[in-house]
């Protein structure tokens, strides 16, 4: 089956969280997670959540499993921590609830930024997973990361993704 046959009927109306993990900004000072929100409802999907948290594996982690259970997004986009200073725990803390891992995704990403910013992109460690029917992007902190994380990646996908999470 062609690739364009195969992603008819994508799901609709999809729900989407937006987290952003950071030690010194709040939502007033969250450009990346602002500018997520605005591409989320502009490729017309709902925006159910956007908040910050701070860079702490029991703070994110219980900010993942309480938005997963009680807001029941369809994905959840993180932005931030995920670098490989000490206070960089995204992964740490996100990583575990994975059931499955969309282990291209950071592969991918890698490749893109290395396309972009040359070998710096060793830096990141940007990954994807699936938890409890939701599935959950960590990647960079930085407005070009997010950017280009959600135009050539996750936003193209999402649909898709879904689908197949719903089979």
């Amino acid at each position: 089956m062609n690739t364009l046959l195969h992603k008819q009927n994508l799901p609709k109306n999809i729900k989407v969280a937006v987290i952003s993990v950071s030690t010194t900004r709040g939502i007033a000072e969250d450009k990346s997670g602002a500018w997520i929100k605005k591409q989320a409802k502009k490729e017309g999907h709902e925006v159910v959540i956007h908040q910050t948290v701070k860079d702490d594996i029991e703070a994110i982690r219980e900010l993942t499993l309480n938005v997963t259970e009680k807001v029941s997004p369809d994905a959840i986009i993180m932005t931030g921590g995920t670098g490989i200073s000490p206070k960089d725990v995204t992964i740490e803390a996100v990583k575990p609830l994975f059931e499955k891992e969309l282990t291209a995704f950071g592969t991918l990403f890698t490749q893109l930024s290395f396309e972009e910013i040359d070998s710096a992109a060793i830096l990141s460690r940007a990954t994807a997973g699936i938890f409890k029917n939701t599935i959950i992007f960590c990647m960079p902190g930085s407005i070009k990361a997010c950017k280009l994380a959600c135009n050539a990646l996750i936003f193209p996908e999402l649909g898709h993704l879904l689908k197949h999470i719903r089979e």
